[in-house]
């Protein structure tokens, strides 16, 4: 591969890594430009290349579901919120089976943290009696914990500190 195509598919990468939101956007645009798009450099990606790629938007969707589970987050503007999280770990799981990954590393962490960021938030809610940052239903709560495997604790329903009515 040539320097030039080396730098081109570097810069790619570097987009696919520190995207936005949905990684997989990024990734597919990557994919297209480097191989098929008219104004592209044409290049037929290896497997370490296309590994590369993945990865880095693994990596992506990774640190933003991480992000909003990082209860000392929610004062900085990088928070977007417990329902942010939801969202994108359900894209982060159809970007893996598209792609044939395991989503197995952000899952075991974001089961970690959540119930330490649910602990948090209640505790801060009883002590400083603030408004709750949980901007979830509890219905959708309780779906992103099963889909951790992580129980939920009964004292949680029973907080009115959830956003909708399905508390």
């Amino acid at each position: 591969m040539a320097n030039s195509e080396v730098h081109t598919f570097e810069d790619e990468w570097y987009i696919v890594r520190y995207s936005g939101e949905i990684p997989e956007i990024a990734f597919n645009s990557a994919i297209h430009y480097l191989s098929r798009a008219q104004d592209g450099p044409h290049l037929t990606l290896s497997e370490e290349q296309n590994h590369l790629l993945k990865k880095a938007a693994l990596d992506r969707y990774h640190e933003i579901v991480i992000r909003d589970l990082l209860h000392e987050n929610h004062q900085k503007p990088i928070y977007r919120g417990i329902k942010r999280s939801i969202d994108n770990y359900h894209r982060l799981r159809k970007f893996c089976f598209r792609q044939q990954l395991d989503p197995g590393e952000t899952r075991e962490e974001a089961a970690r943290l959540l119930p330490l960021f649910l602990k948090t938030e209640v505790d801060e809610v009883k002590k400083y009696h603030r408004p709750s940052i949980i901007n979830c239903t509890y219905s959708e709560l309780q779906q992103f914990a099963e889909d951790l495997q992580v129980p939920l604790s009964i004292e949680l329903k029973r907080l009115s500190i959830f956003a909708g009515t399905d508390h």
